[in-house]
């Protein structure tokens, strides 16, 4: 979906191209973009036997969804454990705990101006 996004439409040739090496086969990747069209978040346009493919669901919407879905498996639908887990990762350094807190506190500021 990520080269797909990238792409805003395509065929299997143009996705394996944009993949990183080793590159899966040509029928790896088009076997997943049959299965995402499958789920509903892929669409084609045929071209004879040929297929030119596009994303269904923005980037922000899949996104959205399936961190609310990893949240609710994971963490028991509660957004402080997913903070607390990465607040407690010792991959996050100083700086990016400190971006974190300035966006969380920047999110506070306006849904107090929301809210009377």
């Amino acid at each position: 979906m990520q080269v797909l996004w990238g792409l805003e439409k395509g065929f299997v040739n143009d996705i394996v191209s944009r993949l990183t090496e080793p590159k899966p086969a040509y029928n790896t990747v088009s076997t997943i973009v049959r299965i995402l069209e499958q789920k509903g978040f892929v669409a084609h346009k045929a071209y004879g036997r040929t297929h030119e493919y596009y994303p269904l669901v923005q980037k922000e919407v899949y996104s959205r969804e399936y961190l609310n879905n990893f949240t609710r498996n994971y963490f028991s639908n509660s957004y402080k454990a997913l903070a607390s887990f990465f607040a407690n990762s010792e991959n996050l350094s100083i700086r990016e705990l400190e971006e974190i807190k300035l966006l969380v506190e920047e999110q506070i500021k306006n849904h107090k101006k929301q809210k009377p």
